[in-house]
């Protein structure tokens, strides 16, 4: 309802009131388009004292009492408290739903506190808890939480956790993999997440972090990607570069220059069957050397998880096609890389 609210703009309010101030006739064209002010038709003062009381829904002249509208909608936060004697708890109403647990979620829970420290209901809410809880969302939490937690502890970020998340209810929701320990499907369903999001993770990897055999999480992911018709996608040498050469404390000239050899390597016929973790640890190793700033193939196999042998039999071949690999162009580019740095393998 509008009780004749007034809607003026920057060209009304100057022909209305000639003497308003000297910022409002200094507008722009645009600004006097864009602004919009709300005058009371009754007061029509220069700075309105539009009062919304938003208990009864009215909108209000703070000058001169009139209603100027009603119904108004209350836009603020929607607080309801179920303090006890103890103080105030202005809580919401709830938690918002999780979409990886199934149900309403709109469980009853007996509070811990409250029992002037007899304990009795901490016990009480220890045995509603065992008797409503249902075991399937039981296995789902303690999952997620076994997620997170390695999630974390390699710094993935929170997008990874909840697309693993996501896969292992849907492994749970549908009854697939049974007799698969749930331990395997956990590590299944990050590797794919890490490649789903672009930031792929090694067997060796999340061998480290959950140590569930390599060859069992190979085994979970190809039955994933056949159940699920899940598109892992593959791992090429580049996507492993940035995160090697910043774990080794490299350059960002080093990097660069691995990720422009590890692609020429993919063309060569005898690198054709080599890992792309394997010419990644090879071409860092290849262009520290040929920078002249030489990293140990110790700590590259360390940071890497390949072996030292398999480095330098990879930097061998690598060796073998140098001439092909580092062209005159790529020298004029990079003045410090010289092929006299490489050793002799």
């Amino acid at each position: 309802m509008n009780n004749g609210l007034k809607t003026l703009s920057p060209q009304d309010r100057l022909k209305e009131n000639p003497q308003a101030s000297d910022a409002l006739k200094n507008l722009s064209p645009i600004d006097l388009r864009m602004n919009v002010v709300l005058v009371c038709p009754d007061c029509k003062t220069r700075v309105p004292n539009i009062i919304e009381e938003f208990a009864s829904g009215d909108l209000v002249c703070g000058d001169c009492g009139l209603v100027l509208g009603d119904r108004i909608i209350d836009t603020r936060s929607e607080w309801r408290t179920f303090a006890n004697d103890e103080g105030d708890d202005p809580s919401r109403v709830g938690n918002a739903s999780n979409p990886f647990l199934d149900g309403a979620q709109l469980d009853t829970l007996i509070a811990r506190g409250g029992d002037g420290g007899s304990g009795l209901a901490r016990d009480l809410n220890k045995i509603h808890g065992k008797n409503t809880a249902q075991k399937h969302e039981r296995n789902l939490i303690m999952a997620y939480k076994e997620i997170i937690g390695m999630c974390d502890a390699i710094d993935l970020p929170k997008s990874i956790g909840d697309v693993a998340k996501q896969l292992y209810k849907e492994v749970e929701d549908k009854k697939l993999l049974r007799g698969k320990s749930s331990e395997s499907i956990i590590a299944a369903c990050i590797f794919i997440a890490c490649r789903q999001e672009n930031v792929p993770r090694t067997f060796k990897e999340i061998f480290a972090l959950t140590r569930v055999p390599k060859r069992d999480i190979g085994r979970v992911v190809k039955e994933l990607q056949r159940l699920l018709k899940t598109n892992v996608g593959g791992m090429s040498s580049e996507d492993l570069m940035s995160r090697f050469c910043s774990n080794l404390n490299l350059g960002m000239d080093v990097q660069r220059l691995a990720g422009i050899l590890s692609q020429k390597a993919k063309n060569l016929g005898n690198l054709a069957g080599k890992s792309p973790v394997s010419i990644a640890a090879a071409c860092i190793y290849f262009v520290t050397y040929l920078l002249g700033t030489p990293c140990e193939s110790k700590n590259i196999s360390n940071t890497t998880g390949v072996s030292e042998v398999t480095i330098k039999n990879t930097y061998k071949q690598l060796y073998a096609e140098t001439a092909i690999l580092i062209d005159n162009e790529l020298l004029k580019a990079n003045p410090k890389a010289s092929t006299k740095n490489l050793i002799n393998p």
